[in-house]
This record gives C-alpha cells, structure tokens and sequence, in this order.
C-alpha cells in the first residue's frame, strides 16, 4: 500500500482558503442567536438568485425537499407520473414518490448519459406530468431541446440541478427554460454547507410564494398564528446560510479550477479510460470526473492500492433498486445499465493539485489490465 493519498474529495483544502471569513460569519450568527430565519437567511437567498440569474430562491432543509416542494407547489401527487433518469441519485426519485406520484424512469444519451426529448417521448403515458431532467456531474441537460418538448405537451419541465451549480446551457441561467431548479447543499457539492440544506430558484413568483408558504407550515402571509395550507418544516438554517454566502463567494473560482482538473485529465488518462463527453455549448460545473472503463473493479483496486481514492455514481440504477421492486413492471434502460456497470468517479475537487492529477493518471496508464 502506498503512503501517498489522493483523497476523492478534500473539503478540508475547500474551506482552507475562507477560514477567516467563516469564523466571522460563525461569529455573526452566534452574536445576534438568530438560528432559525436570521438576516444571513434572506441575505444568501438574494446573492444565490442573483447568481443564477432568477428571480427568487427559497432557501429549504436539503435538495430532497426542494425537488418535493416544486411537485407539490405544482399539485402533482397521486396518479400523476413523473419522468426521471434512470442513472440520478435515488433522492430524485424519491422526491416524486414522497408526494403520491409515480416516477418513471427513462434511458439516456449514450455520449452525455443525460436525459434528452427521445428518452422522455419513449416514458410519456396519459398520466405523465412533469419531467425531472437532472443536470448528472456538472453537465447540464439540453434544455432548449427538452422544454420544446415539454411545453407543447403541458408537461412541467423541472431541473434537478444539486451537481450543476454554476453551470450554464446555451448561455441560459437556471429556470430559463423550466418552472424552477432545485438545489443541493450538501457538504460535498461544489457550493457545500457545514451540513444539509437547498434552495429552489425559479422566476414564477406565484410558484416562488407557494414553495415558500409550503416550506413553513403553510403559513399565512398575513398572519404567523394562521395556517393557509397543509405544509412542512423545511427551513434552510441561518448558520448554513451564512457558510454559503461565504463559500459563494469563491465559487466561480473553485468551478474554473475544477475545469482545469478536467482539462488534465483529458490530456493525461489513457484511452481505455474515457470521460464521459462534454456537449458543446454548455459550460459545466465539473462537479463529478467521471469515466467509463471496462474492468472498473479492478481498476479500483489498483488505484486503491498506490493511494487513490475513488467514487461510483451511480452502480444501482434507481430502477434496479429494491426500494422500487414491485411499483409496476421494470422498465429495460440498456445505456443506464451498461453504464451502471462501467462507470467511475475519479478524484476532483475545487483545489487540486496538478500533480495529482498527474499520479493518477500515471497509475492508470501503467496499471496492469
């Protein structure tokens, strides 16, 4: 074993750079005791929507919830179907489940392994009514494509951008093309909180006021005694929303240097290791490096043994999962499930260094196999 270590993800060297900055913020918030609902709350809301580009961002618990608020801010719950990716986190499915509805899953593009309109025409039934198109690695969806799909038909077109922060497609910001995206904080994204938390952006403002009334116990506006509407508890906590207005801050930076990762890895693996393809005309957020190889197992342990730490998302498609075992019949998605078991997350994150990119490389070329 090789005293030298690659970690997967080093978010100890991502918040390294802004220690100052969040003992300050950490300091704030402790100062004023503002935990639930203090003025950082509302102060990080207004710097992430201006940072997608939309009008509004709501603030909530974790990415999970803001999926379920948008399906249930839109009335979609028992007997309706939603159309998700097969090869997403099983949150995402998730979400559509927790509100009544029924996901749907659908196959993807061999090249991007995102979903695409051919994917969502061949998972469409009458009770189809909203499409989740999941931004996967960084890389975001053809959404020109999808919405002038989607639109025609009176589907909702919803993002699930968790590992797309930052990302742009054809120049669009988030929801430019969708009723909203929805957002995932957790400590490993490329924007991570100090725990869980999210956020839904959209430019609906009637939407907006539903996800955010939904997100606090159905609230009335005009009165916190008084209750319009069946919600939940789902509040982005004043301490998270300080660390991210900090950690915001850096992102574009953090996002640019991950693409130079990328760009190392392109030049440096070996052609039996090929990323998965960047779409031209989309700017990602490189959040995941992603490969597909044809002996992964052994390809991990390999690397495992100089050192290097590695990743897998994801290697259960979501419809493959126990947890969906017995919801109608299984649905075949041949490039899900060839990809499940071929693909690989490399190391990358928002520092690092060249070099080891390089080590890994080096050991990837030489590896036996």
């Amino acid at each position: 074993m090789s005293e030298r270590r690659v970690p997967f993800l080093d978010l100890r060297a991502s918040t390294a750079p802004v220690a100052a900055e969040l003992d300050a913020a950490w300091k704030s918030v402790t100062g004023h005791g503002g935990y639930v609902g203090g003025p950082e709350v509302a102060e990080f809301e207004n710097a992430f929507a201006r940072f997608c580009g939309t009008e509004a961002c709501i603030g909530v618990a974790n990415g999970t919830d803001a999926i379920e608020l948008v399906l249930r801010a839109l009335a979609i719950g028992p007997g309706d179907e939603v159309v998700v990716p097969g090869n997403t986190f099983i949150a995402t499915a998730e979400a559509v489940t927790n509100v009544g509805a029924r996901p749907v899953f659908a196959d993807v593009d061999p090249a991007t392994l995102l979903i695409g309109p051919d994917d969502v025409a061949a998972a469409l039934t009458p009770a189809t009514k909203a499409v989740l198109a999941v931004h996967l690695y960084g890389q975001p969806c053809d959404m020109v494509s999808l919405a002038a799909f989607t639109s025609p038909r009176g589907l909702a077109l919803i993002e699930d951008a968790a590992q797309s922060v930052g990302a742009t497609y054809a120049g669009s910001a988030p929801a430019a093309h969708s009723v909203a995206a929805t957002y995932s904080f957790y400590p490993g994204k490329n924007l991570g909180a100090f725990g869980d938390g999210g956020a839904v952006v959209t430019n609906d403002p009637g939407l907006a006021a539903k996800i955010r009334q939904l997100s606090a116990h159905g609230r009335s506006d005009e009165d916190r005694y008084l209750h319009d509407v069946v919600g939940r508890n789902s509040r982005l906590d004043t301490i998270q929303a300080a660390v991210l207005a900090v950690r915001l801050s850096r992102l574009p930076e953090e996002n640019a240097h991950r693409a130079r990762v990328h760009g190392w890895y392109r030049e440096a693996l070996p052609s039996s290791v090929r990323l998965v393809e960047q779409a031209p005309g989309r700017v990602s957020s490189h959040h995941l490096a992603v490969a597909q190889v044809d002996d992964r197992d052994d390809l991990r342990s390999q690397l495992d043994q100089v050192g290097v730490s590695t990743g897998l998302h994801y290697p259960v498609p979501c419809h493959l999962q126990k947890a969906y075992a017995g919801m109608g019949p299984v649905p075949s998605l041949p490039v899900v499930e060839a990809a499940a078991a071929r693909i690989v997350s490399l190391p990358i994150w928002g520092q690092m260094p060249q070099a080891d990119v390089a080590y890994v490389c080096e050991h990837l070329t030489k590896r036996r196999g």
